[in-house]
């Protein structure tokens, strides 16, 4: 008999190692997201809540600011509805903000910190913002695009950077419509109703995304979409396990919490009273300073921090390592076991699923013996998210085993793109991932491509994330990649080149051609790279993925 995806062979494999798993999360409550915070706060109100530049913050303390500045916003003229943004590190003004916007039932709208002006001028246009809070070494970058926007009230505060910092001397703004954060929290009595919200409809959530493919779209998040995601996430995947980490154990939190993964991170973790650790992404050693010393239940990271990590004296302890945003090699994962004792866990998802769609427990099912091989990819699909695998030439559904574009359906779902309802949507609601991917028998996906970094070599397809893997598995290789670019000898067709930073030990030491025959008899003629550039530094992007759009923008550049 053969298997579909209607089947959702997946079930069998709900396991955490030797614990069952349920099938269905449902019914998912329909609540505001500032409701995980509220919760916390009445069971755990004396518990660390957050822990930045080795400042901490209580549960008790968190929402006593939260409803001050809910009090604040109220008073400086935000509706329900309302769009509110923040251009802010990973600090705890930003969690605070985004559970007041929760709470009022604004809609917050989370903007990168390395926004240029241009993108900044477009996101802020684009969501008719009118209050923006901010760090104040950005108040001259919003002061910049700020005349041809709609804002009106800028709410600015310091930040620290690490520790010993010394945050630069605020001269304080007197002209009309701005804010000192702190002044506004110690003017203002915490606000004591909360809005009616319909938390199916009403977005909380307005981050922008496809930065690095064309124009950014605003993704439409409901409470009901992000509340969803956080119980059929952590509260499934780790519920056997929830009585010794609840109001007990502490996540670290190593991805910008300004983008979607680090988002749900901060609201996967309130949601279980945990301690917070707020981390400088690019700081790898005070990451695993953190993770030696208090030993969190869980480590929200990228596959590149699981790089470095490999190098570093990582001490092995019952920790919960996943990865995710970015594609995780086999072969860097099983090295990281060995180093830290413990399997891990890949999760897959997007800004518009809410942060996740499919989650890889596999490896804890091996370590239990419950599984006789660990299958390494994206895993299965959450529970109630439905799957379809789409011919993207035909349209139509493919046999289980061939390669086709993911389409994802859930409660975790967007609204759609801003300002439309049903917007990036398909009939039904299902949403076109834009990833190739395979499920095997037994339910388990692997990406094999983003469809827009497919390489056409004369009519052939070449997918390359599977010469990404195979770069990994060099013991040369500390990060590498593929692209297609035109082939001058060939109109309409490419060629493929590889771009590799080595690890230290290496450089200088590792040729072109080496790479080039290590990988000849690993793929087809047609997919071994014409040419491979050696690099000090690989451009990566703001989750730490090897930025293939700079890498061909670069080459375009060279041959036009």
């Amino acid at each position: 008999m053969t298997t579909s995806y209607q089947d959702k062979p997946w079930l069998k494999a709900y396991f955490l190692g030797p614990y069952k798993l349920k099938h269905s999360m449902e019914p998912y409550p329909e609540m505001n997201v500032y409701s995980f915070l509220e919760e916390s706060t009445k069971e755990f109100p004396g518990n660390i809540a957050c822990v930045y530049a080795d400042e901490e913050m209580t549960y008790k303390e968190l929402k006593d600011k939260v409803d001050r500045l809910s009090s604040a916003l109220i008073d400086l003229g935000v509706k329900k509805g309302d769009p509110v943004a923040t251009v802010l590190p990973s600090c705890p003004e930003f969690i605070i903000v985004d559970y007041a916007c929760m709470k009022v039932g604004a809609i917050h709208v989370p903007l990168s910190i390395l926004h240029k002006a241009d993108d900044l001028l477009h996101e802020l246009k684009e969501s008719k913002t009118e209050v923006v809070v901010c760090s104040y070494r950005r108040v001259p970058r919003v002061n910049e695009v700020k005349p041809s926007t709609e804002v009106k009230t800028v709410i600015y505060t310091p930040t620290k950077i690490f520790p010993d910092y010394a945050a630069p001397e605020m001269d304080e703004i007197s002209e009309p419509g701005y804010y000192l954060l702190n002044d506004l929290l110690e003017k203002h009595k915490p606000h004591t109703e909360q809005v009616e919200i319909n938390p199916k409809e009403d977005i909380a959530l307005l981050p922008f995304t496809g930065g690095t493919t064309g124009v950014p779209k605003g993704t439409m998040l409901t409470h009901y979409n992000l509340t969803s995601n956080v119980i059929q996430t952590i509260h499934w995947m780790m519920a056997p396990l929830k009585v010794g980490i609840v109001g007990k154990g502490a996540t670290a939190i190593c991805v910008p919490i300004f983008h979607m993964y680090g988002h749900w991170a901060i609201h996967a973790s309130i949601s279980w009273g945990l301690k917070i650790f707020l981390l400088d992404p690019r700081d790898i050693e005070k990451i695993v300073e953190v993770i030696n010393e208090y030993r969190p239940a869980i480590v929200f990271a990228v596959p590149t921090h699981y790089t470095f990590f490999c190098n570093m004296p990582l001490k092995k302890g019952q920790i919960f390592y996943y990865s995710a945003a970015a594609a995780l090699p086999p072969d860097l994962a099983e090295e990281f076991e060995k180093i830290s004792g413990v399997p891990m866990g890949e999760g897959y998802g997007a800004t518009e699923t809410s942060g996740g769609a499919t989650v890889n427990i596999s490896a804890f099912s091996k370590v239990t013996g419950f599984m006789k091989q660990v299958k390494r990819g994206v895993g299965v699909p959450l529970p109630d998210t439905e799957i379809r695998v789409i011919d993207p030439e035909t349209g139509k559904e493919l046999p289980v085993g061939e390669p086709g574009e993911l389409w994802v359906r859930g409660p975790q779902i967007m609204a759609g793109y801003w300002p439309n309802l049903g917007s990036g949507l398909e009939k039904d609601g299902w949403l076109r991932m834009g990833d190739i991917v395979v499920m095997d028998d037994d339910g388990y996906f692997k990406v094999v491509d983003r469809i827009k970094d497919m390489i056409n070599v004369s009519g052939n397809k070449v997918y390359s994330r599977v010469i990404d893997d195979l770069l990994y598995e060099h013991p040369a290789v500390e990060i590498g990649g593929v692209i297609g670019i035109p082939d001058p000898d060939r109109k309409g067709s490419e060629r493929v080149k590889a771009f590799i930073q080595l690890k230290p030990d290496f450089k200088g030491k590792v040729s072109q051609e080496e790479i080039i025959d290590y990988l000849k008899d690993k793929v087809k003629p047609y997919a071994v790279p014409k040419s491979v550039e050696f690099r000090d530094e690989l451009p990566l992007t703001l989750i730490m993925k090897l930025h293939k759009k700079v890498l061909r923008e670069e080459e375009l550049a060279k041959q036009s």
